[in-house]
């Protein structure tokens, strides 16, 4: 486990108090005091420490492994070294985040960067017909334009900007320096450091003297339970508006254009570049550097490889790679052919064909 400088566990539990908590079966049941002090990597686990294992790569990692207790799959269990206590349970990494949100409530919500004292600090500025609700909190540096209604419990970090007549629901963290316009933000979301919110979009048309703007007027709506990363931009609607469903998690750097509409639970890797006008369902998932061009539509339960580039439909369920994107086993056997030919290739060039 790394040194504990920046969060510390609430409180100490023992094995058969993580089995209960995370409905996993104890191995072994003398081992049940065993206390869990952290949590660590398996491969950088001690004494005290709970970690997890799964798959090929927990088999591998089983002769080294040192901890105090290991969260496991049946198959792995007989495997584990003596003196860990061994928890079973069909989904290890499902359970070890359940124990850890319990060891580190605070790891899983941005607090205040100043005091923890809830009220508009001095050093904020606060516009007279803004509606502050009791209980939430303005931190240093921060503005808040006239006609925005910040929700009881919200965080405003400092130096954020809150614009003219935006709405930020109950319970909402604003980062350090995120900038929000012309948007409505729902309860319990979580927008990181640096996002830049409602920002005009890529809207310009040809004209006599060269690229003509296009004007803006749409919103961007945001809705409850969705956390979005450091640096990302969402940009306002053209006409209607641009549209972030319920519980869906966007990671850092990650773009996504004017009229866009993602459905509910959605996941969103970073440096994805999502186009105007593109309709996302819901529990779609998009890898790292997805691209995706305009006004595509990419049905529920989709997933993009890392490095997709989109340029077509994609059916609900499917799962597609490549640049340009294409249904996944068209991928893997297109990479496979051209693997094989360059092989075949080099072999003749070294006269071993």
């Amino acid at each position: 486990m790394s040194d504990p400088v920046f969060f510390s566990p609430v409180r100490r539990i023992d094995a058969a108090q993580v089995a209960e908590l995370c409905g996993a079966s104890l191995g072994n049941p003398d081992a049940g005091g065993v206390e869990i002090t952290g949590i660590a990597p398996a491969d950088q686990g001690g004494p005290g420490d709970l970690v997890f294992l799964e798959g090929r790569r927990g088999l591998g990692l089983l002769p080294r492994l040192r901890a105090g207790a290991v969260l496991c799959t049946a198959d792995l269990a007989p495997s584990v070294p003596a003196g860990v206590a061994v928890l079973v349970t069909p989904r290890p990494q499902q359970a070890f985040a359940l124990v850890a949100r319990h060891l580190f409530p605070e790891a899983t919500k941005p607090a205040p960067w100043f005091s923890p004292v809830v009220g508009i600090s001095p050093s904020a500025h606060v516009a007279s017909d803004a509606k502050v609700e009791a209980g939430a909190t303005i931190e240093p540096g921060a503005v808040v334009g006239p006609g925005a209604m910040i929700g009881a419990g919200a965080v405003i970090a400092p130096n954020a900007v809150i614009g003219p007549s935006c709405q930020i629901g109950r319970n909402t963290f604003i980062g350090p320096g995120a900038s929000i316009q012309a948007a409505l933000i729902g309860d319990r979301v979580i927008i990181h450091a640096g996002a830049r919110i409602g920002a005009d979009g890529f809207g310009f048309v040809a004209g006599r003297s060269g690229l003509e703007k296009v004007p803006q007027i749409g919103r961007v709506i945001i809705q409850d339970n969705v956390e979005i990363g450091a640096n990302t931009t969402i940009d306002r609607g053209a006409l209607g508006d641009t549209i972030i469903g319920e519980g869906t998690k966007i990671d850092n750097l990650v773009q996504i254009g004017h009229n866009v509409r993602i459905g509910r639970s959605c996941a969103i890797a970073a440096q994805v570049g999502i186009s105007g006008s593109v309709v996302i369902g819901d529990y779609v998932m998009l890898g790292g550097r997805v691209g995706i061009g305009d006004h595509l539509t990419i049905g529920s339960g989709a997933q993009l490889a890392a490095g997709s580039g989109l340029m077509h439909d994609v059916p609900a369920g499917e799962r597609w790679g490549g640049a340009p994107a294409q249904p996944m086993k068209s991928w893997l056997r297109e990479v496979s052919l051209l693997r094989g030919m360059a092989q075949d290739r080099s072999r003749r060039k070294n006269g071993n064909g």
